[in-house]
């Protein structure tokens, strides 16, 4: 091959060869600067699905998440394995980060019911059935008004009185358990309502359940007004929508005459119907 041949086709070649490497030393350069203005990140436990309020955690309720050190709230977890079993104290949105002030103390160890009542409150649960349910209206979270049908003992005729005894009731759980039913053991299903309430109106609702039968009034989770009632029994309740007692006509005054009689000193005075 002659000299004038193999001339360029060196110098191409060594052209080529520092083009390319030109070319490699500006992308290496470029990476590490990318990777010198890349921020640096933490990972934080952040709840993959919505979770209720009461719920223990499982692996399936947890992921991790990338936050900036500065964004990061304090009382996070960086691990899922440190929040597996611990029961939550307040609902929590999907991607919500989980922090300790989010969750019950790891002293509890299971969720439900329980961890649904509010401090200085009580749970408290009564039977029920489709008709107190209002044909299964009421569902947990729902707030009602509760009525009783009792006899009151101090009365001597017309015992039965309804009255509302409890009002804006918040249903915490509704459920059904079986009750035994006659002599052939077969069983029928019994809703059961659990209602968070004040310590003193468990006392109301206890003594009203064994005593009387209740009733609940489903209230707008928007009213909070409360309606005080005088209650109704027998009477009251049939004269309910009846029409108004005729008044009594006022008593017509006949016309009379009057004649005054004097005599002397004496003076009568005398009074004809007309």
């Amino acid at each position: 091959m002659r000299a004038s041949t193999i001339i360029p086709i060196a110098l191409g070649l060594v052209l080529s060869l520092g083009a390319g490497f030109l070319v490699f030393s500006w992308m290496q350069g470029n990476q590490k600067r990318q990777e010198v203005q890349a921020p640096k990140t933490i990972a934080v436990v952040v709840s993959a699905q919505q979770i209720a309020k009461g719920t223990k955690l499982t692996e399936a309720h947890l992921k991790l998440a990338s936050f900036l050190p500065e964004s990061v709230p304090s009382g996070t977890f960086s691990e899922t394995t440190a929040l597996i079993g611990r029961v939550v104290a307040t609902p929590v949105e999907q991607g919500e980060v989980l922090t300790a002030g989010r969750l019950l103390d790891d002293t509890v160890q299971y969720g439900g019911v329980s961890t649904l009542i509010s401090p200085g409150m009580r749970a408290i649960a009564v039977k029920g059935n489709q008709i107190l349910g209002i044909a299964g209206f009421i569902r947990p979270g729902n707030r009602v008004d509760i009525l009783v049908t009792i006899d009151d003992e101090r009365r001597t005729h017309d015992k039965a009185v309804t009255k509302t005894v409890l009002e804006n009731i918040r249903v915490i759980a509704t459920g059904t358990e079986l009750e035994q039913k006659g002599d052939d053991k077969e069983t029928s299903s019994v809703d059961v309502y659990t209602l968070e309430m004040a310590p003193k109106d468990t006392e109301i609702l206890a003594l009203a359940a064994t005593r009387g039968t209740l009733h609940f009034a489903l209230r707008n989770p928007a009213d909070a007004e409360s309606i005080t009632t005088k209650g109704t029994d027998v009477p009251d309740t049939l004269a309910a929508l009846s029409p108004p007692k005729p008044k009594p006509k006022p008593a017509v005054k006949k016309p009379e005459t009057v004649v005054e009689i004097i005599t002397g000193t004496n003076r009568q005075t005398m009074r004809f119907a007309q």
